[in-house]
């Protein structure tokens, strides 16, 4: 991970900058573990519950390895690293630990943790993953956190809601 200027990451000043730069990092990172499962026939096989993501082996590539729901190995994948826009980083809103995704006891999918060599992706909710939906709120939520910025700034005094039509309700 790249870490930030400290100068820059203590200022008040850029407040809702490194808050949409978070906001745009998380986002990328769904986007492309998203992207880069399309290219595997991992989520319209419906047999696949989870894979384990080893991104920590070889720099140049990702390997995936597919269990069921009891955790039995079902497929193998791997995925070339182009570019670093390629890496399968940690995606906290896919990963088993963070969706509370059962892992059967001392089952393959189990074992794989436990070597801590990549994460696990909970293919139930990559597959209600809904990009157009995601970058629409990430788009709302790095406005809505510059706004912050440009108004206490003194830049922005005020702002409409809507679609371009003049409503006192919506102004702010």
């Amino acid at each position: 991970m790249i870490q930030s200027h400290p100068e820059v990451s203590n200022s008040g000043e850029f407040k809702g900058f490194n808050e949409a730069r978070r906001i745009m990092w998380c986002y990328e990172a769904r986007a492309r573990v998203s992207e880069r499962f399309e290219e595997t026939s991992f989520l319209a096989d419906v047999n696949v519950a989870a894979v384990h993501v080893d991104n920590t082996t070889r720099a140049d590539r990702v390997f995936l390895v597919a269990f069921d729901e009891a955790g039995r190995q079902v497929g193998v994948d791997t995925l070339y690293v182009d570019g670093p826009n390629q890496h399968l980083d940690v995606a906290s809103e896919f990963d088993h630990d963070f969706t509370g995704m059962d892992v059967v006891p001392d089952s393959q999918l189990d074992q794989a943790i436990s070597r801590e060599n990549g994460w696990v992706v909970n293919l139930k909710v990559l597959r209600a993953y809904e990009p157009v939906a995601d970058r629409r709120a990430t788009q709302r939520a790095v406005f809505l956190v510059h706004l912050q910025d440009m108004m206490k700034n003194g830049e922005v005094r005020g702002f409409l809601f809507g679609r371009g039509e003049s409503d006192e309700a919506d102004a702010a």
